[in-house]
């Protein structure tokens, strides 16, 4: 693992290298290398997730002084997504540096995408075990903060599920309604595959991390189809 080029790429060094490596350590590659020195990421994982939210919590809340709670969560949930950090996580390298099972390593998928944005939470929270809030606020400034224009911009944190339901309404007379197909990963970071259906019929689908945020996918997969 070349630790030291992503450290260059996100302008960060570690005091504690070994933070490093197990933000970047898969469960999966443990199972195949039972007696590698760190422990695998999902508990950095869910504390990289939480400095995360806070940190784009803060900076919206202070950049948008007028704005209520009810824009902000959307904002927010629109940076934070898995495909957003997924995204990120690909455009400085950390897909590259995660230490993977073989047969992990081989998933070009959506599983790989989860695995990347999952491991870009993890460092955040390996930052904040190594150089506290500050630092962890600078480098969430510095690589989710600036997707926020083009988040703006395209209006991709508007609410697509009332959008999607006026237009449903006023074109077939019905409501959207929504199911749950499918849920994967670890237990406090599941993925959850929600389908919209119009009459019965499934007419696009979505994944998030929340029921609410799957749903929300689903919502403008669908929005796009009736655009058209």
């Amino acid at each position: 693992m070349k630790q030291a080029n992503l450290e260059n790429k996100i302008e960060y060094k570690f005091k504690n290298k070994t933070l490093l490596k197990e933000a970047l350590t898969h469960r999966s590659y443990l199972n195949e290398n039972p007696g590698a020195e760190t422990d695998h990421n999902e508990r950095m994982e869910f504390l990289g997730d939480a400095a995360l939210e806070l940190a784009v919590t803060e900076e919206l809340y202070n950049r948008f002084p007028k704005e209520d709670e009810g824009k902000l969560t959307a904002i927010r949930a629109a940076l934070v997504n898995f495909q957003s950090l997924a995204k990120i996580g690909k455009e400085i390298g950390v897909d590259n540096e995660v230490l993977l099972s073989r047969g992990e390593a081989k998933d070009t998928g959506r599983a790989r995408e989860v695995i990347t944005a999952n491991a870009f939470e993890a460092v955040i929270g390996a930052i904040y075990l190594d150089g506290g809030y500050e630092e962890t606020r600078k480098f969430v400034n510095k690589f989710v903060m600036v997707e926020l224009d083009y988040i703006l911009k395209n209006g991709s944190y508007r609410d697509a599920k009332s959008l999607l339901q006026e237009k449903v309404q006023e074109k077939l007379k019905t409501t959207p309604t929504y199911r749950v197909l499918s849920e994967i990963g670890p237990e406090h970071k599941k993925i959850f595959k929600v389908g919209v259906y119009f009459n019965q019929k499934l007419i696009a689908a979505g994944e998030g991390y929340s029921k609410q945020e799957a749903e929300l996918a689903a919502a403008k997969a669908a929005l796009a189809t009736t655009d058209n």
